[in-house]
């Protein structure tokens, strides 16, 4: 049983029942033989879903000593109806009985109990020098494509994660990573310096041991990227913006983001700004004024506060959806989690018996879906956690360049590199090259995107010049920072969530004697130092699957958990939140209906492919075009 320990501390308890930990057993029996993935598909569904309950029961734990970092039940917020049926910028009382639970600003939790999580001295965190681990395990040598999804997918990934995590930095406090012999990194003072993460204060002897981080986003799956994490941003980003709406510019015949004088994009998040970000932001800012418009349709006595706040929940749902059964599905290609996914919204029973029956099990999640089942927080509260943040570091998934064609022939137009469409460039093929939204939609749901796998992350992450002067390389930081944070190295994690430890470089590489050899020189022959990045991208994947199982331990947890701990989703899924138009809009729509919606000469085009994350099908003129299988 998984509870929290520490005196005076509210108690979380998760046990699977009888039939649960019966599935448990006997699954962990079979995969001493067969892995999951090689089952037959309905069996491997009920594995998965064996994972899931051993996982709830022993890989959620709080980070508070305390039950008052939670907040105390009725406080003024709760006492205003306004705050029962619309989710706050900030994300408090998304939880009832713990109104600050999840809301920026919280604490990021773990997967692992805190004593695997002690933060390392700071010659540990530097052995292997993480600069050596990038330069030879992660730079790009050749352009590696991931042939099963498109770019779209690439960036809706970066886009979602805007929603759900950014940690602080300490600009006072810096790392000076050693740079090994030859290397050309170039910098004014000759140092490679990174900033360190700001710790939250102490609260008890634990976290002096195991520092603990504050989250700037909400936990919360609530669409914070284009919202903002406060009512005072959010109330910004709406600007004179009438019925509901969010701000936006007419130019000519193009909707976009406002800028700042600055030429910041303004919106929820805009760190790391890039044209896929640019597309989608204005994809969903379009999107929920489009619902503004349907809700005042037939509501037309609404005030505009009412219209936003209904609208919000729409959009941020829709989104919740579409990655849940579309985006997933796309990336992890495997027939069990097609299965799963759907059975996360719609129940075992599917989607077409939901919407004429509606749900058939009250509070069964298996049988009617998450959505609407009851609100659970299984072993500890809410909210995201440091190992759900180190299993989505896929950079390699963003490519050298991007080829752009036209919408409506197919045509080949021109082809950038990615530096030339990132940060204040982000919006130059909109303003330079005379193409559209649809065209660039177009381009990226045929483009690949690169596979997440090692030796495949592009130069300009490893050579970045942020418009703040930063000079980085994200190679470098992705390693250090899960050292940092304490996050268990690769083989240490994958006991901690109940997976055999690898037992040599060779087995870890899949019988690959270069690259175990390579791995055994730089690890100084100690598998138990290979971190978890690196392990993670050096396993053999199962078969359909765009990342690793290691880190797919993490995803069978945690994309469950975002929607049975949201009062929004799991509770409150009903017309009296959302209205009968929301809760219409929300479950009639996927992303090739907002696509279609916005941008009509995609629909031909959407038509004829499958899943939208998946690699379009292309025009006869777009085939000609050779150059997106090498990225050239």
């Amino acid at each position: 049983m998984a509870t929290s320990t520490r005196p005076g501390a509210k108690t979380y308890t998760y046990t699977p029942g009888l039939p649960q930990r019966a599935l448990i057993f006997v699954f962990k029996g079979i995969n001493k033989w067969i892995p999951w993935h090689k089952l037959p598909t309905y069996i491997s569904v009920l594995n998965l879903s064996a994972f899931r309950y051993e996982l709830r029961q022993k890989n959620l734990h709080d980070v508070y000593p305390t039950p008052e970092a939670q907040g105390t039940p009725g406080c003024p917020q709760m006492k205003d109806d306004q705050y029962l049926h619309t989710r706050n910028s900030d994300g408090l009382v998304n939880d009832l009985s713990a109104p600050k639970m999840g809301c920026a600003g919280m604490r990021f939790g773990r997967n692992v109990p805190r004593e695997f999580t002690a933060k390392p001295s700071d010659e540990e965190i530097m052995t292997p020098n993480p600069r050596l681990i990038s330069q030879e395990l992660l730079k790009r040598d050749t352009f590696k494509p991931a042939t099963i999804l498109n770019l779209l997918a690439a960036a809706w990934i970066q886009y979602q994660v805007h929603d759900w995590a950014q940690h602080w930095n300490d600009r006072s406090e810096k790392y000076d990573v050693p740079l090994p012999d030859g290397d050309e990194w170039i910098a004014p003072n000759g140092k490679m310096e990174v900033e360190k993460t700001q710790t939250d204060a102490p609260l008890d002897e634990t976290d002096k041991v195991a520092p603990a981080y504050k989250n700037q986003n909400t936990h919360w799956w609530d669409g914070s990227q284009i919202y903002g994490s406060s009512e005072a941003r959010t109330t910004e980003l709406r600007g004179k913006a009438k019925n509901g709406k969010l701000e936006v510019d007419q130019e000519g015949l193009v909707t976009f983001l406002p800028r700042d004088a600055n030429g910041i994009p303004q919106t929820g998040f805009s760190n790391n700004w890039w044209l896929g970000l640019e597309m989608l932001h204005t994809l969903f800012v379009l999107e929920h004024n489009t619902i503004c418009d349907e809700l005042m349709k037939d509501y037309p006595d609404w005030t505009s506060e009412r219209v936003f706040d209904t609208a919000r929940l729409v959009n941020c749902a829709l989104m919740v959806k579409i990655h849940t059964v579309e985006w997933t599905p796309a990336i992890l290609a495997h027939p069990a989690l097609k299965i799963s996914m759907e059975a996360n919204w719609w129940g075992i029973l599917g989607e077409r018996l939901y919407k004429l029956l509606g749900r058939v099990s009250k509070t069964s999640e298996a049988i009617s879906g998450i959505p609407g089942s009851g609100v659970e927080q299984h072993a500890a509260p809410y909210s995201l956690t440091e190992e759900f943040v180190s299993v989505y570091r896929m950079h390699p998934l963003i490519p050298d360049t991007i080829a752009f064609f036209d919408a409506k022939s197919g045509s080949h137009k021109t082809t950038y590199p990615i530096h030339d469409v990132a940060f204040e460039n982000a919006r130059k093929p909109l303003t330079q090259e005379n193409m559209g939204f649809e065209d660039i939609l177009y381009s990226f749901g045929i483009n690949y995107p690169g596979a997440v796998t090692l030796n495949n992350t592009p130069d300009f992450l490893r050579d970045l010049h942020t418009p703040d002067s930063q000079h980085i390389d994200l190679g470098t930081i992705d390693i250090l920072r899960d050292r940092e944070r304490g996050v268990p190295r690769y083989n240490a994690f994958r006991r901690l969530f109940h997976m055999p430890a690898m037992p040599s470089f060779l087995a870890l590489t899949g019988n690959d004697t270069a690259l175990a050899s390579k791995l055994e020189k730089l690890y100084e022959g100690d598998i138990e130092k290979i971190d978890l990045l690196v392990g993670c991208l050096c396993e053999p994947l199962p078969k359909g699957f765009g990342f690793s199982d290691t880190a797919f331990r993490v995803f069978i947890l945690m994309a469950s958990r975002r929607l049975k701990s949201d009062r929004f989703i799991a509770g409150d899924w009903n017309e009296a939140t959302y209205s009968k138009v929301g809760m219409r809009w929300v479950q009639g729509n996927g992303m090739k209906d907002v696509l279609g919606r916005h941008f009509p000469i995609l629909k031909g085009t959407l038509e004829k492919s499958g899943n939208p994350f998946a690699p379009w099908t292309k025009m006869e003129k777009s085939r000609e075009y050779k150059g997106m299988e090498t990225n050239a």
